[in-house]
């Protein structure tokens, strides 16, 4: 019998096979649903905030994560799509563009003052790591520097106690692959 992904050895903790194979069919259904269809609503942004309870010998993180990106990458693409043929071309790129400089409004914050801090009592992210990579994002949207949305995904930062909130982070680099993906 084959199986949709490769599995952690089995005393290794892995996705939930039963979840993942679940949402996989919600999405099928999903993707495949007419346009106005409000059956089965699933979008890019659900896509990348979906989590599976994690049990010995299942699904591979590694290769179901990766799964996810693309068929984010996918659900993306179909709604830009879709909302460009509702609004037109210029007015859905107009929204990106409003998008993006809310984003990059946020991110020309001063240094070690760009987010919330997470507290003396709690673990956020590590200031400086934050911040070196907020720069690379200034670049990517003054100046056009190459930063792709696996950049973003990818991006990991050190824990400290007195860092950024990591909530906060986590929703601007969100926001940041929205808006990646909204241009392609």
């Amino acid at each position: 019998m084959s199986e949709t992904f490769p599995r952690t050895r089995a005393s290794k903790l892995g996705y939930k096979v039963s979840a993942v194979e679940q949402f996989l069919a919600t999405a099928r259904m999903a993707y495949d649903a007419e346009p106005g269809d409000t059956g089965s609503i699933l979008t890019a942004e659900n896509i990348r905030r979906i989590g599976f309870e994690m049990e010995k010998g299942g699904y591979l993180p590694a290769a179901v994560d990766g799964a996810l990106e693309r068929l984010e990458d996918a659900f993306s693409a179909r709604e830009r799509d879709r909302a460009a043929s509702l609004q037109g071309d210029e007015a859905w790129f107009g929204e990106a563009r409003e998008r993006a400089r809310e984003i990059l409004a946020r991110l020309e914050r001063p240094r070690r003052h760009r987010f919330d801090g997470s507290g003396i009592f709690r673990l956020g992210y590590e200031k400086r790591d934050v911040d070196a990579f907020v720069d690379v994002l200034i670049s990517y949207f003054r100046q056009g520097k190459q930063v792709s949305v696996s950049d973003v995904r990818a991006v990991v930062f050190r824990s400290r106690t007195r860092g950024y909130s990591e909530a906060q982070v986590d929703l601007v680099l969100d926001s940041v692959v929205d808006v990646m993906l909204a241009v392609r």
